[in-house]
This record gives C-alpha cells, structure tokens and sequence, in this order.
C-alpha cells in the first residue's frame, strides 16, 4: 500500500546539546577554576547549547551552583569558591554510571532526587590534580558522556612534569635539565635527597626552581637563589605534591603557543611572549592571575622562529596524545633553540589568560574557541579511539 496520501506525524523538534560546565575542585587551582568558568558561562551560546554549571567543592562535594558567571571573578584580590556559589550546602549532583543512560541527578538529604536531564558533552574546566590529571576523565570514560580537552593518559602525562619530560625526550623534544625527588626517597634518608639537590646545582648553577611535580598555575613554585633558601624551598613545594621537581634555570625568553583541534587536525596559534614581571621574581601565580601581568601577543619572534615553535607546539601536543586543546610553554634560549618546558591541557582559560589572547590574535574570538572545544568534544567517542 501507498504511503503518499497518509497524514505525517510531525517531526519532533531536536534538542539543543547539553553542555554540563564542571569546575572548582580539590586542588590548590580551586579559585581559578572557579574564574575559568565564568568566563566560558559567559561565552557559550545559550541559542546552541543548553548548560548547566555543576561545581566541585574543595571537600570534593559536587554541587549545583547558580549560572551566573559575574560572581565568579577575583574581587579584591580574593579568588571564589564553589562553596559561596552552592545552592545547596548539602545536596550533591550524581553523576551516571552506566553509558546507556546519560541523565544527571541531583539530591538532597531527607528529599527525592530530582533528574536535572541528560547531558551530552562535559566541559571540565578544572586545573591541577583531580580534573586536569586524568582522574575525572576515567570517570567519564566510564559514565561514557564525551568531554572536552584531552583523555586519561595525555591528561596524566599532561599533569606529571616528570612523565611529560620524560614523553618529550623520547620523542626528541629538548627539555632542560632536571631532578626528581620522590616521596619514598625524602622518607627513607632526607640527607641523601637533599643532597641530590645540592649536586644538582653544583653541576647546573644557582638558581634553581623548586616545583611540585603535580601542580600548575605555577602555585608551589620558588625560585631559589642559593643554598639558604633551598629548605624553605622544599618545604612549600611539599605541601602541595610530596613528589617535587628541581629545574634549572633557562637564560632566555618564555614563550608560548596554544594548540587547538580543528576538523583537519590539531593547529598552532600565534606565539605569546612573557615579559619578566617587574614585581615578581618570574611569571609567578601572582603576576598570572592577580596583576595580570600582560604577554605581548603576537610574540616578537622571526617568521622562522614562529614557524618553529608552532611546529614543536604541535609536536608536543601529538607527542602527548593530546585532544581538543593545549597551551605549550618554552624557552628560546640565548643560542637560538627553542625549549619546551611544560604543556598544560586545561590551560588557564580566562579572558586575560595567555591561551585565549594567543587565538584572538589569530582570528578566533573566545566565544568561538569554545564552541569549537565543545563541538570537538561531540565528534569523539568514549572508550579506546
């Protein structure tokens, strides 16, 4: 029978996608996370795409928050917080567990859960350990729910200076030189660790740069002059990652290129230059986010030398296996070679922030970027890709 002449049912109108916006967490990058968000609340096409903020508390509480991005700014010099942002300082969102079913939920002591929908993509614009390291995107891996950004290992890789150095070398990225001093050798004979260091600038010269292996925004970080300062050094790094980095100094410019996914493939922005701040010792948390130190953007490099730190850039951003964004960090070095000091996969992502400044100036606005992050995200499955 013909099926020319029969009345249609309507087609149903499509949803808009979902975008679950996570952000806040444990680590000691809380408050910029917080700020990250804002800004990408702000941006995010509300005509394209529904939203909803989901923000992790300090005690790693996941909390449903208030969509309004202008309370997620440094006042004063004071970072927010996800707690100040709760709607609730007991109801907790739940994320799925099982990947044929994609709704979120939210709950309340003593109430019935309430469903909040289903969300198709996550944004997770958190930073340092428990979101950038991996451990939030196995979690979503399992809830089978796509997510921007990079996936468990580039996300680990990504998150342990020494792993990353030790990616880089292998695949003939220059890193400079470098120690590691793991927990288990600080407990087991303190002297001899503290030592290593000490050789350490014997061989490479003062200063030094004490880091935690884990952590970024550059929270934890001293540079160390000479050996006076060395404990007090160790100490600070300690108290945000008991494994710690020990870096030479680089005599040479800091610069710096994001990588963005395309449809095509991975592409390098235009280069930044970090001026030396005049009110800090180096490019500190202070000078990143409080005095917003500005970069020079485009950087004042050769078309030669920006060729090639987009190259490295990319190469970096393939050698880690990345996916949908990275910001690369180097040094051009008084003998003319670049090298790369570290990457970071959710990299600052304020408006102010070097990522977003370096697209602008190649001709993606910051409401495109995300969108572009998000859309990125859709096109990718879950699981082994």
């Amino acid at each position: 029978m013909s099926t020319e002449n029969l009345p249609q049912s309507p087609e149903q109108p499509s949803r808009k996608p979902r975008v679950a916006v996570v952000f806040g967490g444990r680590s000691s990058e809380h408050g910029i996370s917080v700020v990250t968000a804002g800004a990408v609340l702000k941006a995010i096409d509300r005509t394209k795409y529904d939203v909803l903020p989901i923000g992790i508390t300090q005690d790693g509480r996941w909390a449903l928050t208030a969509d309004e991005p202008e309370r997620m700014a440094i006042i004063d010099r004071r970072q927010p917080s996800v707690d100040l942002l709760a709607e609730s300082a007991e109801g907790g969102v739940i994320l799925p567990v099982d990947p044929a079913n994609r709704e979120v939920v939210y709950s309340e002591p003593g109430s019935v859960p309430k469903a909040l929908g289903e969300v198709d993509v996550v944004f997770p614009v958190l930073h340092g350990p428990y979101g950038e390291d991996g451990t939030l995107q196995g979690l979503l891996e399992l809830s089978g729910v796509p997510y921007v950004g990079s996936g468990v290992l580039a996300s680990a890789v990504g998150q342990d200076k020494e792993y990353m150095k030790r990616v880089f070398t292998s695949f003939g990225l220059k890193v400079g030189p470098y120690l590691v001093i793991r927990p288990r050798e600080w407990q087991q004979d303190e002297s001899a660790a503290r030592k290593k260091i000490v050789d350490f600038a014997g061989e490479h010269g003062w200063p030094l740069f004490v880091k935690p292996a884990r952590a970024g925004s550059s929270i934890g970080i001293t540079k160390v002059d000479d050996l006076s300062g060395l404990d007090e050094a160790i100490a600070e790094a300690q108290r945000h990652d008991p494994k710690i980095l020990v870096e030479a100094a680089l005599r040479g410019r800091e610069i710096e290129c994001g990588v963005l996914e395309f449809e095509d493939g991975p592409r390098a922005s235009a280069p930044a230059e970090i001026p030396s701040p005049e009110a800090h010792a180096y490019y500190d948390f202070e000078a990143k986010y409080i005095d917003s130190t500005p970069g020079i953007v485009p950087a004042p490099l050769t078309p030669q030398e920006t060729a090639e730190v987009q190259r490295l850039a990319v190469d970096a951003f393939e050698a880690a296996s990345c996916e949908g964004l990275v910001r690369a960090d180097f040094f051009l070095t008084e003998d003319g070679e670049f090298v790369i000091n570290e990457i970071n996969t959710m990299p600052g992502f304020t408006p102010i922030s070097m990522y977003p400044q370096m697209w602008q100036a190649s001709g993606v606005s910051y409401p495109e970027l995300v969108d572009r992050l998000v859309q990125a995200a859709l096109r990718r499955s879950t699981g082994l890709r």
